[in-house]
């Protein structure tokens, strides 16, 4: 692989919860997936993540999630079609209005959180999405996990789609992500990470929770905002993809 994208979900403080250092992830990934809101982060937080996106030449995604803000987001909400395609439709509207306000625009969707692990599964919940990000821009890419249910459905909907694997999460031998309540769900230490995407954007595989290698299929990386250490793993992957070769750069194609 020549090159990769790195992305990072942002936008989400708020003075009384600030989970990510935005202004130095802004340094170091070329996409940004920046909160839609209902999970976390205010208009106002939103509003300058979105500007120093702008201002650092980084692509915007948006980020919607299940609105669930005293969860992060995390926990799966039972919800009907036309609720989950309205929220979804909502926080697009949102999200590319504000963007548009302070000079950039939104080039694709990375759903978040609970929502974003339901729909790698369930193609009930995903065509809710799908259609939900149809009715607000077609030309939006839709980014998911790598092998999940979700990329098939937007697929076969018409979306242009790319995939992407976690820095920073531990994997199961079928390719899905290790819950994260589970012990060594996520993962701290930069060197060991960044070996992973290393060995990821080269081989196209990454070490599963039991040993085995699973093949991934990714055009992006994402190393979690919120995640203890995350500029440091994102700095040392960065370094170590670039000593390896790899060129760091958008899979949307454009800044």
């Amino acid at each position: 692989m020549a090159s990769i994208d790195l992305n990072s979900d942002l936008g989400e403080n708020v003075p009384e919860r600030i989970v990510s250092d935005d202004e130095s992830m802004l340094r170091l990934v070329t996409s940004a997936n920046v909160s839609c809101g209902f999970h976390a982060g205010s208009p106002e937080g939103i509003r300058d993540t979105l500007a120093a996106a702008v201002q650092s030449g980084v692509v915007i995604g948006a980020h919607p999630g299940y609105r669930d803000y005293e969860n992060f987001g995390r926990i799966e909400v039972e919800i009907d079609s036309a609720t989950l395609q309205a929220h979804v439709e909502y926080q697009l509207g949102a999200l590319m209005g504000l963007a548009a306000a302070v000079g950039g625009r939104v080039a694709y969707v990375k759903p978040h959180g609970a929502l974003y692990n339901t729909i790698a599964r369930d193609e009930r919940s995903s065509k809710d999405v799908v259609a939900a990000i149809r009715a607000i821009d077609p030309s939006l890419v839709l980014l998911g996990l790598s092998g999940g249910v979700v990329l098939r459905v937007a697929e076969r909907a018409g979306l242009a789609i790319a995939a992407e694997a976690f820095a920073d999460r531990a994997y199961q031998p079928d390719g899905q992500l290790v819950a994260r309540t589970e012990p060594g769900a996520v993962l701290h230490e930069p060197a060991a990470v960044a070996e992973r995407m290393v060995r990821l954007a080269s081989d196209g595989v990454i070490r599963a929770i039991d040993g085995t290698d699973v093949p991934v299929d990714a055009q992006s990386i994402c190393v979690h905002g919120d995640s203890a250490g995350a500029v440091a793993m994102a700095a040392e992957t960065r370094r170590m993809l670039e000593g390896a070769g790899i060129t760091i750069a958008p899979f949307t194609g454009a800044r």
